[in-house]
């Protein structure tokens, strides 16, 4: 029986050492084992006393060997340092583990974990693809270590031979959908065209006119696309767009009729339509270098990955994890030496078919998890479809008050690409008086207080005036409900002095604006700064100066006002833990009143006969710019029954007569 050295863990390496042996025995065989183990790891044999080759042509070989396996990095640790039946001989077993798809790799500092879920994936302790490998060392005085390792390719796989290679290929997942309310799929694998230019079509010379002549018909750069096409090699294909199929439909005739244009069959994971809900779900496409280089291996170049919006965010979740297949690739087999390569060879003879490659490893592909968001599809639609000619940048921002689910966050063309619904930043303008009226409610006030609106208010020289068309008789005495009821803002300006700039912030943040939460997407939820005084802190009363919020923080405001309590919108769910309501049931029945009486006897009145639930509302025009006169955003939030709504219109007349029209048809087609 072969006599076993002790082992002993050592900063990771199992190190033997001799156990009872004598003054002839041989040397130390454990810094050698070291060595090699070091050598499989790196494939740099430089310094490792071989026999049977040079250290240059054993990291030759095992550089060959490798060249299949890409990105994939290994480890490699002494198992094992073992004597044999032969005194001069020792066996050394490595354990070799493979990182194939770049999981076990450490973050980089400063960058965070992205999001994911669990994955079968290699970590540190335990890499995608491990086995064991042994090599024999043999006793050599003519070194300085005393010994010599006998080369072979097996050092690195024990079935690789001479000439073969380890090939590693990889499968993409199944994309996973984005599912809405109730579980309505939104994005899927939806058929699409993938247009360009196959340069194995076309003559090289023609190549960059045909190019030039597709981008015009599908609407793309043409000398962008003529200088791809002439870079790129001789059997490229060039893509100049990916079309969904109705729209490549009227211009297949087209492309079939420039040279070397094709249209290629294929699916995409894409939403209903190009519009629907674009700036918040984002776009997948080929993972560009930059995405490639952060992921640390988990994409790689030619993957399909989420591009921007949730399916960016969620890209891990969504993405799944790839397959990975380590095969065994034989060496080609050898030619008849002794054979003329010019003579033909014999008849009925047969060339020799080389060996198939054998899998070693294989892991497969695992689908991605679904994304659950809270879009109803209907009332994003309809959201989209109405703001569809609204030429300013534009949003309609629906929130179920009862469970703060975002129904629709529609932002319109004018905005080109940008999510207004969800993180425009604008002054609320008089929306915002619902906020101011909770700030002096808890002063004392009530819905039945006087407050004095005056033609005008001047606070430290600086006069506020009320809109243009504000109705003359609401002037002077009247109630807190009359106030908000046709949006006098010199009643508000005169009210500073009862309720200051802190008191607004804690109201803002009792209904939802200016929250930290985490919808589940991008958001700003707005501002509110807790100091401000004189002109700031005065047109802060009537949402101006420093208060800032988006489509989704008033349509919040009105959630909570709705609700009853302060109101956490969520976008994705499990929603995240909402906080504590610092509203209660009492304020908001007073808030649910003020916003009554706007469409009751107010500047909303239009929309008394919106069918269904009552309508409680607020209209708002904050002015901005430094233009004479200043331009005007256009803001108006509702509620009805359990659905609470915001819209807004960076450039309009006026909240009632621009965004006023729009809530309308929102509400008027609401069951």
């Amino acid at each position: 029986m072969p006599r076993r050295l002790l082992a002993a863990v050592t900063g990771g390496v199992l190190v033997a050492t001799a156990a009872g042996c004598s003054g002839d025995d041989p040397p130390d065989a454990t810094p050698v084992a070291e060595q090699l183990a070091q050598a499989v790891a790196s494939g740099d044999f430089a310094g490792v006393p071989l026999g049977g080759t040079s250290a240059a042509d054993a990291t030759a070989a095992v550089e060959a060997m490798v060249a299949g396996m890409g990105e994939a990095t290994r480890t490699v640790t002494v198992a094992d340092l073992a004597r044999t039946d032969d005194e001069s001989t020792r066996e050394v077993t490595l354990d070799v583990g493979w990182d194939l798809d770049g999981s076990a790799a450490a973050p980089a500092p400063g960058t965070e974990t992205p999001v994911a879920t669990p994955t079968p994936s290699a970590t540190p302790d335990t890499p995608d693809w491990s086995y064991q490998t042994t090599a024999t060392l043999r006793v050599a005085e003519d070194t300085e270590a005393g010994w010599t390792v006998d080369w072979s390719p097996a050092l690195l796989h024990p079935q690789l031979t001479d000439g073969a290679t380890l090939d590693l290929s990889r499968t993409q997942a199944q994309r996973a959908d984005i599912v809405g309310a109730g579980g309505e799929v939104i994005v899927t694998e939806r058929p699409v065209y993938r247009v360009g230019i196959d340069k194995t079509r076309v003559d090289a010379a023609v190549a960059p006119d045909s190019a030039a002549a597709l981008a015009e018909v599908v609407g793309v750069d043409p000398a962008g696309l003529a200088e791809r096409v002439q870079g790129a090699g001789e059997r490229a294909f060039v893509e100049a767009i990916t079309l969904r199929e109705a729209d490549a439909a009227p211009l297949l005739d087209q492309i079939e009729a420039i040279e070397g244009a094709v249209a290629i069959d294929d699916t995409l994971a894409l939403a209903p339509t190009r519009e629907f809900a674009r700036p918040i779900l984002g776009t997948v496409g080929e993972a560009t270098a930059e995405l490639v280089e952060e992921s640390g291996g988990r994409v790689v170049a030619g993957d399909i990955v989420g591009l921007s919006g949730l399916q960016a965010q969620y890209d891990a979740q969504l993405g799944g994890t790839p397959g990975l297949t380590v095969e065994l690739v034989p060496p080609e087999p050898p030619a008849d030496a002794t054979s003329d390569p010019s003579a033909a060879p014999a008849e009925g003879a047969e060339e020799p078919e080389p060996a198939e490659p054998e899998v070693l490893f294989e892991r497969e592909p695992v689908a991605g998890t679904p994304l659950a968001t809270t879009l109803n599809v209907d009332l994003q639609s309809r959201a989209e479809g109405i703001l569809a000619d609204v030429a300013p940048p534009s949003a309609i921002v629906a929130i179920q008050p009862s469970t703060g689910a975002v129904l629709a966050a529609a932002s319109g063309p004018g905005g080109e690409g940008y999510s207004t619904a969800t993180l425009g930043q604008y002054a609320p303008g008089s929306t915002f008086k619902v906020v101011t009226s909770l700030a002096l409610l808890r002063a004392g006030l009530s819905a039945d207080s006087v407050v004095e609106c005056t033609p005008a208010a001047t606070v430290d020289g600086r006069a506020f005036e009320n809109y243009s068309d504000y109705p003359s008789g609401a002037i002077g005495e009247i109630t807190l409900r009359e106030a908000v009821a046709n949006s006098c803002n010199t009643a508000f300006i005169n009210q500073n002095g009862v309720a200051d700039q802190a008191s607004l912030a804690q109201a803002a943040a009792s209904l939802g604006l200016g929250a930290e939460h985490d919808t589940g997407a991008p958001s700003f939820l707005g501002a509110v700064p807790a100091e401000a005084d004189g002109t700031a802190h005065a047109a802060s009363m009537i949402g101006q100066g420093e208060v800032l919020a988006s489509p989704l923080a008033m349509a919040t405001v009105a959630a909570s006002v709705a609700a009853g309590h302060t109101v956490a919108p969520t976008m994705v769910d499990p929603p995240a833990a909402a906080p504590e309501s610092t509203l209660t049931a009492d304020e908001a029945s007073v808030l649910q009143d003020l916003m009554r009486a706007v469409v009751e006897e107010g500047s909303g009145e239009f929309l008394g006969d919106v069918p269904g639930d009552p309508v409680g509302a607020k209209t708002g025009t904050a002015e901005y710019g430094t233009e004479s006169p200043p331009r005007t955003h256009a803001w108006m939030i509702a509620t009805q029954g359990d659905l609470a709504v915001a819209v807004f219109v960076e450039d309009g007349e006026s909240g009632s007569r621009t965004a006023g029209p729009l809530l309308e048809e929102f509400l008027g087609g609401t069951p």
